[in-house]
């Protein structure tokens, strides 16, 4: 587990225990949880990763939007979504390892908790079944939002 101070900790404990993405969890698994993850603040127009970057860490929004952006036929940013508090982004990558397949920015000032993807492993060493039940629940969100895209393709 990281050397973070006790009182950050805590704080990320308390984040992850807000975001209904992790309701799986028991309390003393979101404890332990807490300490494979970083807290960001980044500021409303920056950019948190680009499309086509390596996926080396995933997001969730604690407070704040994020616009999800990808590029057109004419190389054009267009926003394809707004992700808002609890929301996970950049998990694909974190999952498959493969290129972001879209850019992220903050909509407005943001509070987020990242995991990396090197801190995802070390959790599946040190703490399998945690780390079982957080890839579960971010692949259940995929899950969910894929449905959802099939289901406005139909109509």
């Amino acid at each position: 587990m990281s050397e973070q101070p006790s009182y950050l900790n805590n704080e990320i404990r308390d984040m992850l225990m807000d975001c209904a993405l992790f309701d799986a969890l028991l309390p003393a698994e979101f404890q332990a949880a807490a300490g494979y993850f970083n807290m960001t603040s980044i500021s409303q127009g920056d950019a948190i990763f680009s499309e086509g970057d390596a996926g080396t860490f995933m997001c969730i929004i604690h407070l704040g939007s994020v616009s999800v952006q990808k590029l057109n036929a004419d190389g054009q940013q267009v926003e394809i979504a707004t992700l808002r508090r609890g929301r996970a982004f950049g998990e694909m990558a974190v999952l498959d390892g493969e290129r972001r397949s879209a850019s992220c920015v903050a909509a407005s000032n943001c509070q987020l908790l990242n995991l990396g993807r090197d801190s995802l492993d070390k959790m599946l060493d040190e703490t399998p079944k945690i780390a079982a039940k957080i890839i579960r629940a971010l692949a259940t969100s995929l899950s969910k939002r894929l449905r959802m895209v099939d289901g406005q393709l139909l109509s």
